[in-house]
């Protein structure tokens, strides 16, 4: 796969998300095998008025390289001006949103909404393409419900238009994130298209997305929730692809010690530590997921707004985790010398 001057073979890409895909969890991700990770939702209106808050969701380091910043907006000035503003923070790609499926952006004309006019979006994104030297991609859906499914024209139109490469949330705006996505569409796009196409939608874990490279003839594939509280799948989908099975075996260890790892980028790039701290609650179920007793410990880390606590709750359960390990080692050992 070829994007301006990157270029990608089996590529496992980040997803942009909104709340998720911040410089912190972006630099994760990248550590662990993500081969393009995407900034979360920039909003064109609030970036062509300044907006602070706005703005430092545009952020990136050099760290995260190749990296792209996705935009959204309804307006066409506003949405090429604000293209205009990002190339000055020189990502590598600039992304335009034409899937996001929530009321209040796809019901005001953006992210999905676009989708209700293929002309309209083609000049939208033809103007943004034309006043910006950096690669230009879209990310959309196959259609805005079942009886719109007009993604190959979409695709034609934006091909027509120069965008370099198109990604596919394989569910339409009706359906969200429910009903299983059709991966069948990467396929007709591919026929009528010459610009990389990556398959976005299904993928919650490694096998998952071994499965998207074997079953359809996509470029590359996109993460979105399923590296949620598990950046390791990157690193997983990798191993499938190049040796045909895991080799690394994740750890109690290793998932406690990349929370940890992870809230302090987060903390990082905080105002004060507790607004890296309490929105970091929504990851403990991902990295804890499927260890001994964890919900108690879960449910023991959401009073927590300072890091130092944390850090010793989850150490602290990880010597109880190697202890009782330990323990059962020793009875089978016992056992085995009993027969």
């Amino acid at each position: 796969m070829k994007i301006g001057k990157i270029e990608i073979e089996n590529g496992v890409l980040l997803a942009p998300m909104e709340d998720v895909t911040n410089i912190a969890f972006r630099k994760l991700c990248k550590e662990f095998g993500a081969d393009i990770v995407y900034t979360e939702f920039v909003n064109s209106d609030g970036l062509s008025r300044k907006n602070e808050k706005t703005i430092r969701k545009s952020f990136i380091t050099e760290d995260e390289r190749p990296v792209g910043i996705q935009i959204y907006g309804g307006n066409l000035e506003p949405m090429v001006e604000s293209a205009k503003m990002l190339e000055e923070f020189n990502p590598d790609i600039i992304d335009i949103n034409a899937g996001c499926w929530v009321r209040k952006v796809a019901g005001k004309g953006a992210g999905a909404g676009l989708l209700k006019d293929p002309p309209y979006l083609q000049r939208l994104v033809g103007e943004v393409v034309k006043a910006v030297k950096i690669p230009v991609t879209v990310k959309t859906r196959i259609g805005w419900d079942s009886d719109s499914i007009l993604i190959v024209e979409v695709a034609k139109r934006l091909e027509d238009v120069g965008v370099q490469a198109l990604t596919v949330h394989c569910r339409t705006r009706q359906q969200g994130h429910s009903g299983e996505p059709d991966w069948s569409w990467i396929e007709k796009i591919k026929k009528e298209i010459n610009i990389p196409v990556i398959l976005n939608g299904g993928i919650m874990e490694a096998q998952d997305g071994l499965r998207a490279f074997n079953e359809t003839p996509a470029d590359a594939i996109m993460v979105a929730r399923g590296a949620i509280g598990y950046p390791w799948i990157f690193r997983e989908i990798k191993e499938l692809l190049n040796y045909g099975e895991m080799k690394t075996k994740l750890t109690p260890k290793e998932r406690i010690l990349t929370a940890l790892k992870h809230l302090k980028y987060e903390i990082e790039i905080a105002t004060e530590e507790k607004y890296a701290v309490i929105p970091f609650r929504k990851f403990y179920t991902g990295y804890l997921k499927g260890l001994y007793n964890s919900s108690k410990v879960r449910q023991e880390l959401m009073q927590y707004d300072e890091y130092e606590h944390v850090e010793e709750t989850l150490l602290r359960y990880l010597d109880f985790l190697e202890n009782r390990k330990l323990e059962a080692q020793t009875e089978n050992e016992a056992k085995k010398i009993e027969r």
